[in-house]
Order: C-alpha cells, then structure tokens, then sequence
C-alpha cells in the first residue's frame, strides 16, 4: 500500500488521563500528609483525631480543585463499530471510538479490536485543544496533514469552529468559565485553610462556603453544554453518546463535602 493511503504516525502520542501536572499534585499532597502524620504523635488526646481528620480532608479537597483543571474525563463517551479506517481507501476496521472531553480539550482515541491490523498497531490518542481561540482549528489542520484515521478526524470535525454543530463555541464558552471557577474555588480553598489557622473560625467557614459555591457554579457551566441542539456522531446506525465522567462527579461530591463540613464546624 501506498504510504499516501496509510501514512506514517511518526509523532509521539499525547499522555493521557494522567499527565505529569496531575502526578506532581498527587505527589505533593501525598507529601504533606506524610509530614503530617509523622508530626502527629506530638499532638495529644482527643485533638489528634480531630486534626488528622481536619487536615486529610483539607487536603483531598484541595487535590480535587486543582486536579480537575487538568484531567480530561469531565464529559465521556465510547462506542465500538466496524467503519473505514482511513480516508481514501475501502478498509474497514473494528474499533473502540472513545470521547473524552476536558476542560482544556478533548481526547480522541481509536483503539482496534484485535489491536494489530493492517500490519500495523491502531492505538490512537489525539489530543485537541481549545485553550486559544484558534487552537483547536490549528490541531486539527495539524491531524489531517498527519493523515489520522477517518473515524479520529470525522470526531474532531464536529467540534471545529465553522462546523454548523456549534459545539466548538459552546463548548469553548463552558469550560472557560468552568475553569475559572475551579480557579477561584482554590483561591478560596487556600484563603480558609489560613483564617482557620490564624484563628479565624468563621471567616474560615465563610471561605469554605465560598468555595463550594465555586465549585457548583463550575459544575453548572459544564452542564450548559447539554443545551446545544443535539448533534449526533453517527457511526453507521450506532451514534457515539457522552456522559458526565468521574472529574465531574468525584467535584459534585467535593461540592457537597465542602457543605458538609461547613455544617459542622458551624455547629460545634
């Protein structure tokens, strides 16, 4: 075959899931809950309890609002067809089509079923970004002079800027303002962990209010993107649909923590 009809994937495939932004956060917070825990002996009686609560929660909560920024499972979807592996040709492929839309970007990957075909590996991540207003046109130029998979481009294509879906703008829109807020939510998350150290007990829960707040509001800007007139990605008969993925839930329940301990520290 000729490498005009197959060409070559010479560069390397984008990380995935967790990148190395989300590993060092992990690694940090993980740091500073050792150290914690090393120095908890030296508090005493009912305090430890209290403080080793205090702090791991703190800490998970932090982790979330900053991970969240960069992970890409906010918004999921995966559907398995037998369509035509690249353009210009009659062959057609069985693979796993998956979504996974971030609040940077998006993912697309192509994954075949068997994984060898065609003497050649298919296991493609691409990723497409929308942090500029022009960025995701610009990568998606970048996919068809590279020659990707038609089932990659034909995904991409839906969210391009002049596609007459308009996801592209509304999706550009919502996870803007997702961010922002996720942003602010952390901002606000530093501000009470300091007014309950300083102490300042009800500023602190003030500014725990204030970050949940942040975080819902961040959560209704991502869900505005289910008002978009429905644009199916047909695959055949099949249609590729998406769901709110683990990032958007495991902040929901953050959300929800953050009311929680508001509550009760009000309470005490």
């Amino acid at each position: 075959m000729h490498e005009s009809v197959f060409p070559f994937y010479s560069r390397p495939r984008t990380p995935f899931l967790f990148d190395t932004n989300i590993v060092e956060i992990i690694i940090i917070c993980l740091i500073t809950a050792t150290t914690f825990i090393i120095i908890l002996p030296g508090i005493r009686g009912k305090l430890r309890t209290f403080w080793i609560v205090k702090v791991l929660t703190s800490l998970f909560i932090g982790t979330v609002i900053l991970s969240v920024n960069f992970t890409r499972d906010w918004e999921v979807g995966s559907i398995t067809v037998t369509t035509v592996y690249k353009s210009f040709s009659h062959a057609m492929v069985n693979a796993s089509i998956g979504l996974w839309v971030g609040l940077r970007g998006l993912n697309i990957t192509l994954a075949g079923d068997p994984i060898h075909q065609f003497n050649e590996t298919i296991n493609y991540n691409e990723r497409f970004s929308w942090e500029t207003r022009i960025q995701y046109d610009k990568d998606y130029q970048d996919g068809l002079e590279r020659g990707l998979p038609n089932p990659i481009l034909y995904v991409a294509e839906k969210f391009i800027s002049i596609s007459p879906c308009r996801l592209h703008q509304q999706y550009c829109a919502s996870t803007y303002y997702a961010s922002a807020l996720m942003w602010l939510a952390f901002c606000a998350w530093i501000l009470s962990n300091v007014l309950f150290c300083i102490p300042v007990p009800l500023y602190g829960i003030c500014m725990m209010f204030a970050t949940a707040v942040c975080i819902i509001f961040s959560l209704i800007s991502f869900a505005t993107v289910r008002q978009v007139p429905i644009c199916n990605i047909h695959f055949g008969t099949s249609i590729l649909r998406t769901r709110f993925g683990f990032s958007f839930w495991i902040s929901f329940t953050t959300g929800k923590l953050l009311l929680y301990c508001m509550y009760v520290l009000f309470n005490l």
